[in-house]
């Protein structure tokens, strides 16, 4: 049974999918602060752009166990970019 989008905002949350939004868009606010810290301006504008594509492309996800995935691989990749910014700082 396909869970109601988030997105449509005519549907309320389930505590389990309001707490998996939250998880959604703190991991969103944590890549765009990252993504600040980026010294390039070029590459900070490709990096916010590809970041804002990939949570749109997968914005009507309603399977739990795949958003879990998507939230998995994205503070992955979060922390693959806080890594290369710290080397890139010593």
């Amino acid at each position: 049974v396909a869970a109601p989008s988030w997105g449509s905002g005519q549907t309320s949350l389930s505590p389990c999918q309001f707490l998996r939004r939250q998880q959604v868009l703190q991991l969103y606010r944590k890549i765009l602060r990252a993504i600040r810290e980026v010294p390039a301006e070029q590459d900070r504008r490709y990096l916010k752009d590809w970041a804002r594509e990939e949570f749109k492309r997968n914005k009507d996800a309603t399977e739990e166990d795949a958003i879990r995935m998507m939230i998995t691989q994205g503070n992955m990749q979060l922390q693959e970019l806080q890594r290369t910014l710290k080397l890139a700082k010593s």
